[in-house]
């Protein structure tokens, strides 16, 4: 819905605009010298997990990912509350406080914020970073011949419908909230460290429809091995027990229209690949010949990065799923 409204809004003639709403990227950039650029986002949701602290943790990573994802350093973050009149302030304290902890983490610093009354709560950071306008890393960078590179593994969807019906395990819930409340820092250091083409976070429209976004604007297609694609403990078992979050259908009915499957495929892999991510890991296009030693440090550094497919020309299916 929101793709179709926004082809339809005047574009801005700025050429200081480096990256702006029109590119389905993960943030704009906007040129301030020929030497440094502003990278900005906006995030925010309702909560996910009971706990209040580690929802603000949440937000806050999730927030901070766009930033990473562009190749940008986090530098400042205005808080977006919405909280119901009556409820209980410590729970709001909780989650400023959660989300204040990523933030210092993150070296980013919270400057202010704004604050509305609403019956559902909803939290979230509009987050300025800065990068050199020559070193922005797009989802449009690309090339045939890259290896394609996932830093986290996907699930966190499923596992949080499972948790908001109690019907989540214990190690599930602590695998999926470890893996949301981790910073995309490392991996971006790690990635701007070698021939990475082209970056991206997995977010909301799950691994393929942000995949969809990086080879539509790199104008190339992807090859995705499923079986390598990595999973959160419990994944499988919450979509084999129908625990399909609403916006997992929504991308699957957009975005499934531009792949193709080999008959090797089951089934429920094909659906984990449209599942919804909460602060998400990155996808990177790297150079081959970089790609396992990349892979290699972000392991090193306690992440479950895998090689997961290839970059290729420009050819019909847009993604093919092996």
């Amino acid at each position: 819905m929101l793709d179709s409204v926004l082809g339809k809004l005047a574009r801005q003639n700025d050429a200081n605009v480096l990256v702006g709403f029109d590119k389905a990227d993960d943030a704009g950039v906007y040129r301030l010298t020929p030497e440094l650029a502003l990278v900005q986002t906006v995030d925010f949701f309702t909560p996910i997990v009971d706990d209040p602290y580690t929802f603000g943790q949440i937000a806050a990573t999730n927030a901070l990912s766009d930033i990473y994802a562009m190749g940008g350093r986090p530098l400042s973050a205005l808080a977006l509350v919405c909280f119901p009149e009556n409820a209980d302030t410590d729970i709001l304290e909780r989650i400023l406080a959660g989300g204040l902890s990523k933030m210092i983490e993150a070296g980013c610093t919270v400057i202010g914020g704004h604050s509305i009354r609403d019956p559902e709560i909803k939290f979230g950071y509009a987050v300025t970073g800065t990068i050199h306008p020559a070193r922005v890393l797009t989802n449009g960078g690309a090339k045939p011949g890259d290896t394609l590179v996932l830093s986290k593994p996907l699930g966190t969807g499923v596992v949080s419908t499972a948790i908001k019906r109690g019907k989540a395990a214990p190690r599930w819930i602590e695998a999926a909230t470890r893996s949301m409340t981790t910073l995309n820092r490392s991996a971006a250091e790690i990635a701007l460290a070698h021939m990475v083409q082209g970056m991206t976070d997995v977010t909301g429209f799950g691994l393929i429809g942000h995949a969809r976004e990086l080879a539509l604007a790199s104008n190339v297609a992807l090859t995705i091995r499923a079986a390598e694609v990595p999973l959160l403990e419990g994944a499988v078992e919450c979509v084999c027990a129908g625990m399909i979050p609403g916006g997992l259908k929504a991308n699957r009915e957009f975005a499934e229209c531009v792949v193709e499957y080999a008959a090797s495929v089951p089934e429920e892999l094909r659906t984990m690949l449209f599942d919804p991510q909460t602060a998400g890991g990155l996808l990177i296009a790297v150079s081959a010949a970089e790609a396992e030693q990349l892979v290699g440090e972000m392991r090193g550094s306690g992440l479950e990065a895998r090689c997961i497919g290839e970059v290729s020309a420009a050819r019909k299916p847009l993604i093919s799923v092996v």
